[in-house]
C-alpha cells in the first residue's frame, strides 16, 4: 500500500467519524429538549440520595402467615437436691367445694431459692489459769487446736478473702467494704494484706508441685503478656502443659524467668511466639513450633502444588553447637 492510500483511508475515516459524532450530538439534543419539556420522575430511593425509610413499602401479601413451629422453651431445672419441701394440699374447688378429703396428686412443682442471712460465727475463747498449789507457779490452759491466739480469722474468712481479691480482683478498700455490707463484718484494707501474705508459703508450694507436673511431661507451651500492676508495668508469664497452667507475675521478659522457672529442664518440644533470643539461647536441641497459624494457611496454599512440605515455624532438632531459629523446613 503507498502513501497515497494510507492518506487516503485516514481521511475516510475521519470523516465517518465526524458524520457519527454529529449523529449522536443531534440525538442528545433531542433527548435533552425531551427531558426539559416533559415531567420530572419523582424522587425515590432508588433514584436519588433519599433514605429507603423514605420509599413506599412494597405490598405484601394478604394471605395468613404460616404458624410458626412451636419450641419446647427454656426454664430453670429444679434443684436436685432441695433444703425442704413443702406440699400444699387444695381445701377448695374454684366452684366452692371442699375436696380436703379427695385424694390430690401433684399438678406442678417450682423452687423458691433464698439466701440465708449471713452473719459473722464469733467465738470467744478464755483460757483460764491460776495458781499450782504444788510448786506455787502460775499456770494457763492450752488452746483448743483450731483456736490457737493470732490472727482472728479463721479459715474459711480467709478463703474468702483470698478468692474475691485474687480472683475476683477486687480492690482492698472495696473488698473491706463487701465484707462489712453483706457479713456483717468490719475489716481493714491491711487485714486481706496479711491474709495474703500469710497465704504465700502455701501457694508456692502448690507452684513447685505444679513445675514438677510441667516438667513430667515432654510438650510445653509458654507466652507472655503485659500487666499492670499499681503504676508499674510488668509482666503475665504462663507454662501450659495438659491440665497443668502455671502462672508467673515478673517484671521482667528475658530468659532468666523461664531459667528460674524451669532451671535446667527443656522439654521435647515447645510452643512459643519466638519473641526476643530467649528462645534461640534456651531451646537448642528442641523442635520448637512457633505460632505463626495465618502465615502458615498462606504458604500452605501457595506451596499446593509442592510434594511435601512442613508448616512454617516447626523446626527439627538441631545440634548443641547451633541455634534453633524457628525456620521453615522444606522437603
Amino acid at each position: 500500500m503507498t502513501d497515497t492510500d494510507t492518506l487516503a483511508a485516514k481521511d475516510a475515516l475521519i470523516a465517518a467519524l465526524l458524520e457519527q459524532n454529529a449523529a449522536l450530538v443531534a440525538r442528545v439534543a433531542e433527548l435533552e429538549a425531551k427531558l426539559g419539556s416533559g415531567p420530572k420522575p419523582p424522587k425515590t430511593p432508588d433514584n436519588s440520595s433519599l433514605p429507603p425509610s423514605s420509599g413506599q413499602k412494597r405490598s405484601g401479601s394478604s394471605g395468613l402467615k404460616r404458624k410458626r413451629k412451636p419450641h419446647a422453651g427454656a426454664h430453670r431445672a429444679l434443684h436436685p437436691q432441695p433444703t425442704r419441701k413443702c406440699d400444699v394440699l387444695a381445701n377448695l374447688c374454684s366452684c366452692g367445694a371442699d375436696v380436703s378429703g379427695i385424694l390430690q396428686s401433684p399438678c406442678e412443682a417450682y423452687d423458691r431459692i433464698e439466701i440465708p442471712k449471713i452473719e459473722p460465727d464469733v467465738t470467744r475463747v478464755v483460757l483460764h489459769g491460776g495458781v499450782c498449789p504444788c510448786c506455787a507457779r502460775r499456770f494457763k490452759a492450752e488452746p483448743p487446736v483450731g483456736l490457737e491466739p493470732g490472727s482472728p480469722f479463721g479459715p474459711e474468712l480467709r478463703a474468702y478473702a483470698i478468692y474475691l481479691r485474687s480472683v475476683q480482683d477486687i480492690p482492698l478498700a472495696r473488698l473491706s467494704v463487701l465484707f462489712k455490707d453483706l457479713f456483717g463484718l468490719e475489716i481493714s484494707e491491711g487485714a486481706p494484706v496479711n491474709i495474703l501474705r500469710a497465704a504465700a508459703p502455701a501457694f508456692a508450694g502448690q507452684a513447685e508441685r505444679l513445675k514438677t507436673d510441667l516438667k513430667a511431661g515432654s510438650i510445653i507451651a509458654s507466652d507472655e503478656t503485659g500487666l499492670r500492676v499499681g503504676k508499674k508495668s510488668s509482666w503475665l508469664w504462663v507454662f501450659h502443659d495438659g491440665p497443668t497452667a502455671l502462672f508467673l507475675a515478673n517484671q521482667s521478659r528475658a530468659k532468666a524467668v523461664v531459667e528460674d522457672s524451669l532451671g535446667d529442664w527443656r522439654p521435647d518440644y515447645w510452643i512459643s511466639d519466638r519473641y526476643g533470643r530467649w528462645v534461640a539461647k534456651l531451646c537448642r536441641g528442641v523442635c520448637t513450633v512457633t505460632r505463626f497459624v495465618r502465615p502458615a494457611a498462606c504458604l500452605a496454599a501457595r506451596q499446593a502444588t509442592w510434594r511435601t512440605s512442613v508448616p512454617i515455624g516447626l523446626s527439627a532438632p538441631r545440634p548443641e553447637n547451633s541455634q534453633c531459629t524457628g525456620r521453615t523446613i522444606r522437603q
